[in-house]
């Protein structure tokens, strides 16, 4: 019997040998798609998840503008320093959404990106 589970390891160890090879790195390389950061697609619902509470087409809560369309949004980012209050420290003064959980920094990056890439709709 000790022979037999000797013959298998051995047996399992050449097979996990010859099976995994570091020879090619074509298995490494990361070919997933990523959708283009735009408006529609990616940057509309984060405004409508975590900002509309507020900001919605009467703001409320001492909101000083809506975030409703993409023109108030491209506006916030260009013009009211939206990306920087998300981008600050729980519980930093200003820092968005107000007595909420800051965005995750992921979150805050598509934004980023969104606007570094020209505002695409």
């Amino acid at each position: 019997m000790n022979k037999l589970k000797l013959l298998l390891s051995i047996a399992t160890l050449a097979f996990l040998q010859i099976g995994c090879t570091n020879e090619s790195t074509s298995d490494l390389i990361d070919d997933t798609i990523i959708d283009e950061i735009t408006y529609s697609n990616t940057v509309k619902s984060i405004i409508d998840n975590n900002c509309i509470m507020c900001h919605a087409a009467t703001p409320v809560n001492g909101a000083p503008m809506s975030l409703t369309t993409y023109a108030d949004v491209r506006n916030a980012v260009l013009n009211r320093g939206l990306i920087e209050r998300i981008s600050r420290a729980q519980g930093a003064p200003g820092m968005m959404p107000n007595g909420g959980t800051r965005l995750p920094q992921a979150t805050i990056d598509k934004i980023s990106s969104w606007a570094e890439t020209g505002f695409q709709e």
